[in-house]
């Protein structure tokens, strides 16, 4: 299986993980070895409940016996579809109440960049430095790190970038802007916050020149912040909210959401403003719909900031200069690199599972899902905190 997976399988990486799946269940992976894997990852950050939860695989079940995909979207009504948009503007303030589902983050992110455009008849995006809004070209276009797009430029034209949380350069927001895109928090940056109130000075700016305000939730969505949605923290409603990942239980999907009257655009001149075969497939918005109404009826949310600090509790150590982000999307500071993969790698011999950050290469990931014990939380930052131990020693007696 490892020969055809490197033969047949695309690769992204020159050095893919490569541990060989057999099945997962709650908090673990389990290996064809039968080994157990405790997952402090989720997918990134996909899996806000945990692996095969009971709720979202019933969900998907009982919609099998109904119907798979039976036309492109929006031309049908189909009730998972129509019942999991309805979910989301309850949960959603004023005016976020229309949402378009898509088969992706990045997709989402696609239809956004069109609906700002088409919503003002501009075409400048600002962006930020550093920024990951997923890898289709619009997407790309408004990545903030010139080493992972450079090869495939030309991009979309009028495209900028500014310096998240740098107040002095909001004045770069003009009339001349379709709109600005930032995540909420930024991910492959190093789960880096807004400081300052840097959302709500953005929001400020883009109402006094006509731009609009996208706010990517692809991560920090759907409960993970402690608030179904990470913008919550910061006194900031965007015009176009993003989101991905969280949202599908385990299932692929995006979506962005907007007012009505601003989504209606683009039904018309032209019409088919955005179109997609596989959005708001049935079986998929199904899982989401029992996704979402298990955060939003549980005590998930308020829990993510309990295990928060447990987190930050049980990992102090000397190799630890700070653990930033919010809730369960956080990033373990190394000194280094070479310590950071370190840890992530001999983790995985271990049983278990971290990761890296896109653009931060002293960060470890550690986006476990939602439904993580207390002593699942223990159990794994002991793990880390012990290779940590290993890698002082070594550095002591040089």
């Amino acid at each position: 299986m490892q020969d055809d997976f490197f033969k047949y399988q695309a690769q992204t990486t020159p050095h893919p993980l490569a541990m060989s799946i057999s099945h997962a269940e709650g908090s673990y992976i389990y290996d064809t070895n039968n080994k157990a894997h405790l997952d402090f990852v989720a997918g990134v950050s996909a899996c806000s409940l945990g692996h095969k939860h009971p709720k979202v695989v019933k969900a998907i079940k009982d919609q099998l016996d109904k119907y798979l995909h039976v036309m492109v979207y929006g031309e049908y009504i189909q009730e998972p579809a129509v019942e999991l948009a309805k979910l989301l503007a309850k949960h959603l303030p004023k005016p976020l109440e229309t949402t378009y589902l898509t088969n992706s983050g990045t997709e989402a992110i696609e239809g956004a960049l069109k609906l700002a455009k088409r919503t003002t008849g501009r075409s400048e995006i600002i962006s930020a430095h550093h920024a990951y809004h997923g890898n289709t070209m619009g997407s790309l276009s408004v990545m903030g790190f010139e080493e992972r797009k450079s090869a495939f430029r030309p991009l979309i034209p009028n495209t900028r970038f500014i310096e998240f949380n740098n107040e002095t350069q909001l004045n770069q927001i003009t009339t001349k802007t379709a709109a600005v895109i930032l995540e909420t928090i930024q991910g492959g940056a190093g789960f880096i916050e807004p400081s300052n109130n840097y959302l709500e000075k953005v929001r400020k700016q883009c109402d006094k020149v006509g731009a609009l305000l996208i706010l990517d939730e692809i991560q920090p969505g759907f409960g993970r912040t402690g608030k179904l949605f990470g913008f919550e923290h910061y006194n900031c409603i965007p015009d176009i909210l993003v989101t991905g990942k969280g949202l599908g239980g385990g299932m692929p999907i995006g979506a962005f959401t907007a007012s009505k009257a601003v989504m209606d655009l683009l039904q018309d001149n032209p019409k088919l403003g955005h179109i997609t075969t596989f959005g708001g497939h049935p079986v998929i918005a199904a899982a989401a719909l029992a996704t979402v109404r298990e955060i939003t009826e549980s005590n998930l949310m308020s829990k993510a900031l309990e295990k928060e600090q447990l987190i930050r509790k049980h990992l102090v150590h000397p190799l630890i200069s700070e653990i930033r982000g919010k809730g369960l999307m956080l990033a373990a500071m190394t000194p280094s690199a070479d310590i950071t993969n370190d840890v992530i790698l001999k983790s995985k011999d271990k049983g278990l599972i971290l990761f890296w950050l896109l653009f931060e290469p002293k960060a470890i990931r550690i986006t476990p899902p939602l439904t993580i014990s207390e002593d699942e939380i223990v159990k794994g930052c002991q793990i880390i905190t012990q290779i940590l131990d290993e890698i002082y020693s070594k550095s002591q007696t040089k």
